[in-house]
């Protein structure tokens, strides 16, 4: 009796473990469904995907990349996407240069070409888009895309690249182009248009490729019609010798320079411009006071809005705080702007007496009032001090530290000793550069390219120098280190 009442227990434990089972799995069916209709009834924006950061890819071409012996004019290229072609005027590059740019259009997924030069024989030809062929949807450039055939029956395999920098600054000019001429006459650069051209990147470095080998001159120039130098008004560059361009030929560096007058005037700077009427008979002036104070490392300025024809140094004076004369201060008439010269103290205050009459310009305008220019001298706590170390120095280079801050050079100064002290000095951010002075004469000269005169070499450091207020500053310049850059 009592195994039958276990059997019976046991069989009706089993019923109901099966029964809430079934409870369960389909409560839980439920909850699922009701979640999913819940989410098919609500708006979800689409998450777009990845950026697409894949450039076109090149999948066909007619004639094919490299092909030899090609006779046609015309040339198809179609990409893995559709494409479009950005500032092509200013990106392709024909090798070698022709009279005329060709047609180029693009359709969808296909370039065309159609070259409106004739042909010449046996010759390699190369056309660089640089970055002008992109997608359109992100615009993402094929960068340095190059199509390459030949005429004849081999490749041009020759190649050459350097860099190009700015003399006077260090500095790369992506707008300057560099040519090269097979024709070795020093005209060559003037009357005759180049066989190879090559765009710079932004820091200055070119390439070329697929070029016939042999001797070479290789020049630089900005702003030239026809690639050719008419006017030492353009920059340019040259190396003094022909390089031989072949399949491991070595990088050249070239320096460009505009040529100038070197014995022009002095420019002085810091100045605003002082604006006139045509009906105003003053003559007026400015000066570089800041809120009443003067730099004791410079001159106190006075630029007038017109060149003086006249000007009566007995009508100004410069005075101390008790209106005391200073007679040891020296007046210099540069063009339109005055400058006092004198030792400021510091901390000191200063009077500086304009008389009627001081000075006149070619159109009769004067100086119409007497006026007293009252200022104080900064004080030594305005300034830093700074002290240079400079390594492996070769005196016999020459180099002349600069300091510049908004490419306007505020200072320089001979490195002619490994230890040098400067007590005061603006506090600034400074760039700092390196004239390498080939004629100690303390300026930067340019080149000239009729007596094959190269310009001087100014290098700029990488580290910037902070100068702090009423702080003792320190800087150390390899200078080997500075020289191994250029």
């Amino acid at each position: 009796m009592k195994r039958k009442q276990r059997k019976f227990a046991s069989l009706c434990s089993r019923q109901i473990q099966k029964h809430m089972t079934h409870r369960f799995s389909a409560s839980i069916f439920f909850l699922v469904l009701t979640v999913f209709f819940f989410r098919c009834g609500q708006p979800v924006p689409p998450t777009g995907g990845k950026r697409d950061s894949l450039a076109p890819r090149l999948v066909r071409a007619m004639p094919a990349d490299s092909a030899l012996n090609i006779r046609s004019n015309r040339i198809v290229l179609e990409f893995d996407e559709y494409v479009q072609l950005q500032n092509l005027q200013q990106q392709l590059v024909v090798s070698p240069v022709s009279s005329s740019l060709p047609q180029v259009d693009a359709k969808l997924k296909t370039v065309t070409i159609k070259l409106k030069d004739s042909l010449q024989p046996n010759t390699t030809y190369a056309l660089n888009f640089g970055n002008a062929l992109q997608d359109i949807n992100e615009n993402n450039p094929l960068q340095n895309f190059t199509y390459v055939f030949s005429t004849g029956s081999q490749l041009d395999t020759a190649k050459i690249s350097g860099q190009v920098l700015l003399a006077e600054t260090g500095k790369a000019d992506s707008t300057i182009i560099v040519i090269l001429h097979n024709n070795l006459s020093d005209t060559a650069f003037q009357k005759l248009t180049p066989k190879y051209f090559a765009r710079l990147n932004k820091e200055g470095f070119f390439t070329f490729r697929f070029v016939v080998p042999g001797t070479y001159n290789i020049y630089a120039i900005k702003d030239a019609s026809g690639m050719k130098y008419s006017s030492p008004k353009q920059v340019i560059a040259f190396l003094n010798q022909p390089v031989e361009v072949g399949d491991n030929s070595e990088p050249v560096k070239l320096y460009a320079y505009e040529e100038q007058d070197t014995t022009t005037r002095r420019i002085i700077t810091g100045l605003p411009k002082v604006a006139t009427s045509k009906d105003d008979k003053r003559l007026k002036f400015q000066n570089n006071l800041e809120t009443g104070t003067l730099d004791i490392l410079g001159d106190l300025l006075l630029r007038f809005e017109r060149n003086p024809v006249k000007f009566d140094t007995a009508k100004i004076r410069l005075t101390d705080e008790q209106f005391n004369r200073i007679p040891d201060y020296r007046l210099r008439l540069d063009s339109s702007t005055a400058s006092i010269q004198y030792a400021w103290k510091p901390g000191t205050k200063y009077a500086l007496f304009i008389e009627k009459g001081l000075a006149e310009d070619s159109l009769g305008n004067q100086v119409l009032k007497t006026d007293t220019l009252k200022f104080e001298s900064k004080k030594e706590a305005d300034y830093g001090s700074l002290l240079i170390r400079a390594n492996n120095l070769d005196t016999s280079k020459r180099p002349v530290l600069m300091f510049f801050v908004n490419d306007t050079k505020k200072r320089s100064m001979n490195i002619n000793q490994a230890r040098i002290s400067i007590p005061l000095i603006q506090p600034g951010d400074y760039e700092l550069r390196i004239l390498f002075d080939t004629n100690g004469n303390g300026v930067w000269d340019p080149g000239e390219f009729s007596k094959k005169i190269q310009p001087e070499i100014v290098i700029p450091r990488k580290q910037r120098l902070n100068i702090r207020p009423n702080w003792d500053n320190e800087v150390e310049i390899d200078l080997q280190e500075v020289m191994n850059q250029g």
